[in-house]
């Protein structure tokens, strides 16, 4: 068992959902799909589900990957956290 695998709860490879909110913009879902494709590149954007706030100021970005691995999580949580349109990552 690789220091990965011993050091997460998660089993991969296995699908892994990353729910991401921002500002409501016609482009954020796109910026998503773009930051998430640089770490997961058989990312299907279609599969996205987005789901706008009550007062419709915000939007969520639901987006479901083929998690490979820890690092790979990792790295793409820091991008997405660290983008300037996004507002948090889950």
């Amino acid at each position: 068992m690789s220091a990965d695998a011993a050091d997460s709860l998660i089993e991969y490879p296995c699908d892994f959902p990353i729910k991401v909110m921002g500002l409501a913009s016609a482009e954020f879902a796109g910026i998503v799909c773009h930051v998430v494709r640089a770490h997961a590149p058989d990312f299907d954007g279609s599969t996205i589900r987005t789901r706008a706030s009550a007062g419709g100021k915000y939007v969520s970005v639901t987006c479901t990957v083929r998690a490979v691995s820890r690092d790979q999580l990792d790295k793409l949580y820091r991008d997405l956290s660290t983008h300037p349109a996004v507002a948090m990552v889950l």
